[in-house]
């Protein structure tokens, strides 16, 4: 990941090289791995819910999940900025990088580099020993997620089905209008 947040120097477009990007973030989200929840008002309770999703998709204890991602940001908040977070942890028992996606109601403070709260966690669950496809999916989320494009369609979305959309979809180039 690029020091300096979502806004590192070079800028994400959502076309082009970034459809790849897209659809590989998309193929990570787990099977009802994206939540659209209400009622967090702190960073534990927005951890809690995501900690919730993840046992549910990778079936393990929500009380393992919660532990693993605690132990991660006692290291260093996962708080990207502009209302993102990236909350990431390495599991025994998970067999390949899967993500939850959890939009909340009211952004809530997290430590983010840029002190704002967060509203879009996008979590990543790896195996302990897969380096360097997880890597690879912390580089590919932050990238999407640097786009203001993309966090206002996240959101603006009113279903979980339309969320999971904007991470596969088939992207044409743009056209100049």
């Amino acid at each position: 990941m690029e020091a300096g947040g979502l806004n590192g120097p070079r800028p994400f477009g959502m076309y082009g090289q970034s459809r790849e990007l897209l659809m590989d973030i998309g193929d990570l989200l787990a099977d009802g791995g994206v939540v659209l929840r209400s009622g967090a008002s702190s960073k534990r309770q927005a951890l809690h819910t995501v900690a919730e999703a993840a046992a549910q998709a990778l079936g393990m204890p929500e009380n393992r999940v919660m532990e693993a991602l605690l132990e991660r940001e006692a290291l260093g908040s996962t708080g990207l900025g502009s209302g993102v977070a990236v909350p990431h942890a390495r599991l025994e028992g998970v067999e390949r990088v899967t993500a939850v996606f959890v939009r909340l109601d009211t952004p809530v403070a997290y430590g983010a580099v840029d002190d704002r709260p967060v509203d879009l966690l996008f979590a990543l669950f790896a195996p302990p020993r897969d380096g360097a496809e997880h890597l690879r999916a912390l580089a590919a989320v932050s990238r999407a997620l640097r786009s203001p494009e993309m966090r206002e369609q996240l959101r603006q979305a009113r279903t979980t089905d339309a969320i999971r959309a904007l991470f596969v979809k088939d992207q044409a180039p743009a056209t100049a209008a």
